[in-house]
Parts: C-alpha cells; structure tokens; sequence
C-alpha cells in the first residue's frame, strides 16, 4: 500500500478581520468563519481520501489574540481524524509561537508535534519495506533569521523522507524573512519531500525532489486573492511521489477590472459589470466570491460614478445579488472623461482644473513635502503594523501618498463638476 498524505499550513485560525467585509454584517460573518469552515473541509478530504496523516506545516493559530476556544475547535477537528486512524505531524510557525494556547492545549494522541529538535518519526512501512520517515522542526520564537537546516538530521538510507518546515526561502515579497535558505540547499540535503509553510502562495519550487508551499487553504482579505487549496501527495510502493492540487477555500477574493471604455449611459455600464461578474462567478468554484472592483476606461459617466459612490456600491451589490454567492468588497473609480465633451459649449471649467491639479499641482514638490508631512503626523498615531503596512518604506510611502491625493482631487473635482443626475 502507498503513503499518502495531506499537506497544508498557514490556516491562521480565527484571525481578526482586515477585510473590508466588516462594513457588511453578513460578509463580515462569512469571512471570519472562514478558516474555521477550511479546516473542517481539510479534515472532510483526509478521511474522503482515506490518507495516512496530515501535515500541518505551522501557523495553525494567529498569534497572541489566539482563545482557548479556537484551540478547542481545532482538537475536536483533529478527534474526528483520531477516530479514522489518521495521523496528524505538525510544527509550530512563528504566529504559533506568539500564542499561549500553543503552550497549554493537549492535543489528541494521533498528533505528534515536532519540538525545536528535528527528529523523525516514522509514519509507515511499504509493501517492499521501506520506510516512511517524517523529519520536523518547531520554532519557539516569532522570528528566526538564520536557517534550521542544519538542525534536520541526514537522510535516513533505503528509506522515504520527509521534511517540515516553515520557512520565508529566500525571501519573498509580503513575508518577513522567517529560517530562510534556498532551493537548491533544500535538494542539497537529500529528502524526497519538503512540506513548506510560511508563504502564502501556492508554488511547486521542484519536481525532484518535491518541494511544495502550498500556499494558505482560505484567503482573508483581497491581498490573499484566488483560489486556495491543499497537496494531496502520494507516495508510491517504489517510493514515487505524486501530487495533486485539492481546492478547499469556501471565500475566494478576487480584484476584477470592468473596462467602461465608451459606455455612453449607466444602464449601459450595469450591463458590462453584470457580464463582466457573471463570467466570472462562473468559473470560480468556491462557495462565495468576494469582489474588489475596478472601473476603468474613457466614458461620460466618468465624473457621475465618482459623485454618489454609495449609489454606485449598492447598484453592483444588487447585480452581485443576482449571482449566487457573489459580494462587492469596494469599488474604485479610475474613468476618465471623453476628450472634447464640452467642444461645442466651449472649455469646461472643472474639466480644466482637473488637468491643472493632474499635470502641475499634484507633482510638484511643495505639495509633496505638504502630503508627506501630513502622512507623518497620521502614522505617529496609528499603531505600527498598520503604519508598515501604509508606508513601510519610502517608496510605499510615495505611492500612498500619490494614490491618495490623485482619487481625493478625482472626487472632489466630481463634485464640482455637477452636470445631470438622473441615471
């Protein structure tokens, strides 16, 4: 008989909501359950698959705000695996490690977790008889900058191995370095499989041997977009490994541009986006779909879908409506207006300040020394992870404030604009 296995990480149980999603009671319930409901169904596919065990390469918990009732969910998902035989191996991230329950919860017997010592474990004998060896490590500490491999133990000989580890690799963008190495140091220390962690996008980083992330099995906000999945792995009598991609994630966000470029009239422009949101809603497999929304191109609605933004929100989600399991998270309005539309009544005004403030105000140093110092005086009031995330450097920092000050003027300038109200 083969081994197989289940490959996860980075569930992130119970993590507090970023989304935008809050603004709706009903989405924001969605969204927070969410990694809950992956869970389950991660659970749902071990034991419809009949798997050996499941690997669970760190960040099962969120860090500090972690509750024991969190931890109690995830024991009682992990007795149902009990129940079937199924082993669980697991290793600790670094969100785990800023949690308390991590230290004082009392997993089911079929768990075993890997300590900072990487020891291995065998997880089973094939037919021929060699053995499956499962080689982990835990990290007690939320940051470890220097690499674990030489922590892990050789290759056990005439035998399937398995390393686990939660690893940022060589970098990657969004993640903080967390016991980096490379790829090709991976290959270089012999396992047959590596069950990474850490990043959370999906990536098969080699063939041979096999070195998977596999990447978060459900998205919390827009910038965890697409699908999610688990790897299930199958390691065959020959000591073959083959994997497949399993989907699992119940909420998918997803950015969708809807180009309006010539639409001449707002019936016009629900008629794109209902198209546009259809299309999509029918290739996207989840559950629930969760949409950030661009609207782009020259039409002379442009000033109009900027000037009553909360009509404009509720138009879309009654398209949504319509769309099983489809929800708008935010609309941004990046339209333009049609050269030459006043021409026959002479220049518009507004439409002259607009270029003025695009082409000399907006550019020029002294409004960006002014921008950048109010940008300052917000982020000494917010507290740091929020700062980081607007404006952890200068260049973000730039690109904040540039973003900022190009839609506050839009909006505005759409105000002044007036022009005809009726739809």
């Amino acid at each position: 008989m083969p081994f197989r296995f289940v490959h996860t990480a980075d569930l992130h149980l119970d993590s507090p909501l970023r989304s935008l999603a809050l603004k709706n009671p009903e989405l924001a319930e969605l969204v927070r359950g969410a990694t809950r409901t992956a869970l389950a169904r991660i659970v749902d596919l071990c034991l419809a698959e009949n798997v050996d065990a499941l690997l669970i390469a760190g960040d099962l918990y969120d860090g500090s705000q972690t509750s024991m009732n969190t931890a109690l969910y995830l024991a009682s998902e992990l007795r149902r695996l009990e129940a079937a035989g199924i082993r669980v191996f697991l290793i600790r991230g670094n969100h785990d490690s800023q949690s308390t329950v991590t230290r004082e919860l009392t997993f089911p017997a079929n768990v075993h977790v890997f300590s900072g010592r990487a020891r291995p474990v065998q997880a089973k004998t094939l037919d021929d008889g060699r053995e499956v060896h499962i080689h982990g490590i835990s990290f007690a500490n939320p940051h470890a900058p220097e690499s674990l491999l030489p922590s892990f133990q050789a290759p056990i000989a005439d035998a399937v191995n398995i390393g686990m580890l939660h690893t940022s690799l060589a970098g990657t963008p969004g993640h903080d370095p967390y016991a980096p190495c490379s790829v090709a140091e991976l290959t270089r220390h012999g396992f047959d499989y590596w069950a990474l962690g850490h990043v959370h996008l999906r990536q098969i980083h080699s063939e041979k041997p096999l070195i998977v992330m596999p990447g978060m099995p459900q998205g919390r906000d827009i910038n965890e977009a697409g699908s999610k999945s688990v790897t299930l792995v199958t390691v065959g009598e020959n000591g073959s490994l083959e994997h497949q991609e399993r989907a699992i994630g119940q909420a998918v966000f997803e950015r969708v541009t809807i180009d309006l470029d010539g639409a001449p009239d707002w019936r016009q422009m629900l008629d794109r986006a209902a198209e546009t949101l259809s299309s999509l809603r029918n290739r996207t497999i989840a559950d629930h779909l969760i949409l950030r929304i661009s609207l782009t191109g020259a039409t002379p609605l442009a000033w109009k879908l900027r000037r009553d933004p909360d009509f404009l929100f509720a138009e879309f989600s009654n398209v949504a409506a319509g769309l099983s399991g489809c929800w708008i998270e935010k609309i941004d309005v990046d339209c333009r207006g049609l050269e030459g539309e006043g021409a026959l009544s002479g220049p518009d005004p507004v439409e002259e300040l607009a270029a003025l403030i695009h082409s000399d105000v907006l550019p020029s140093h002294a409004f960006r020394q002014e921008a950048g110092a109010m940008l300052d005086e917000l982020l000494a009031q917010l507290p740091r992870e929020l700062r980081d995330s607007l404006a952890g450097d200068e260049e973000t920092a730039r690109r904040f404030v540039e973003a900022t000050a190009l839609a506050g003027s839009d909006d505005v300038l759409a105000y002044l604009h007036g022009g005809e109200t009726d739809r």
